[in-house]
């Protein structure tokens, strides 16, 4: 019965929605890289460099858009060196990828101690602001828990359908999911997949940093390193969770952070006094395991996925 108290409130959905937020751009940016044929293990530090660079730009004076753009060129950066390491030399996408992690981590930790050397708590920002929008944020239950969220957050479902729509419905999509299902018909159009590949990872890595960007400069108002806390792992498994489709994904991203912010709440009832609050930190993660597994029985991966192509070769 609090379980069902809590599922029909605004609030509750209010919180899925912005949870959901970050989640979908790191979630987009990680489908676009695989469709290509690309694993970026590179996502979770990528969030991390794309959360500092924005948020230290604001501090630094840009403006918040100015501060996204900053964070979208910091990730696409260390985009662009995944994608050469693992495009043209065809490097292990595994290691190329947790390589990248670690480096963006530790360059966001450096340019943190080099700036703020003084500081014992992380300075705060005006981030975004919510913004309700005109007589849909009236609508009992749905109006204020989609329609009273942040610019960053209708972006975010916006992009849902413009890679939808790019992936689907243009000419650059269908090369794109050429690239990572038979990259030599890509070649026999007289196309260059090293470049739909490597063009495809650098803009999946601009938007896997805006997600990161999205906790710094949207949910929260400073930053701190745990801040992005697993994220970037669990947006590699709701690309696999959505069979490598944006609705799905995006779909996948909602229902983890309503078991997120399902559990945050049950540790304030009474049940919260008796169980462990550990177990409700885990339930959202074993649930979404228990999904995968569900959903992955049935995904079709791209056919070359990680799967390295030299130009000439069937």
């Amino acid at each position: 019965m609090e379980i069902l108290d809590i599922l029909l409130t605004a609030s509750f959905w209010a919180a899925a929605v912005r949870i959901a937020s970050p989640l979908i751009f790191a979630t987009l940016g990680e489908l676009i890289c695989e469709r290509a044929g690309v694993l970026n293990l590179g996502i979770e530090g990528i969030m991390v460099i794309g959360a500092f660079a924005g948020w230290m730009a604001v501090y630094l004076g840009a403006g918040l858009w100015a501060g996204v753009l900053v964070a979208m060129l910091a990730g696409m950066l260390f985009g662009l060196l995944h994608a050469t390491l693992t495009v043209p030399f065809g490097l292990s996408q595994h290691v190329v990828g947790l390589g990248v992690t670690l480096l963006a981590t530790a360059s966001a930790s450096f340019a943190y101690r080099i700036s703020l050397p003084e500081v014992t708590s992380p300075p705060k920002i005006t981030p975004f602001q919510p913004f309700a929008i005109p007589y849909l944020s009236e609508i009992p239950l749905i109006g204020p828990a989609v329609f009273a969220q942040t610019p960053l957050t209708y972006l975010a479902f916006a992009l849902i359908a413009v890679v939808a729509f790019t992936l689907y419905r243009t000419p650059l999509g269908l090369a794109l999911r050429a690239a990572g299902e038979n990259p030599a018909s890509v070649e026999a159009q007289g196309l260059s997949v090293t470049a739909i590949r490597m063009g495809a990872v650098i803009v999946g890595s601009g938007l896997m940093a805006v997600g990161g960007a999205f906790l710094t400069m949207s949910a929260f108002s400073s930053f701190f390193f745990e801040m992005v806390n697993g994220r970037g792992w669990i947006c590699i498994a709701l690309v696999v969770f959505g069979a490598w489709r944006p609705g799905k994904a995006a779909l996948g991203a909602l229902l983890f952070a309503a078991f997120d912010a399902l559990q945050v709440r049950l540790q304030q009832t009474p049940m919260g006094a008796v169980v462990p609050y550990q177990v409700f930190l885990m339930v959202p993660y074993v649930l979404s395991i228990l999904a995968l597994i569900l959903m992955s029985r049935r995904a079709e991966v791209p056919a070359a996925l990680m799967v390295p192509f030299n130009k000439g070769e069937r």
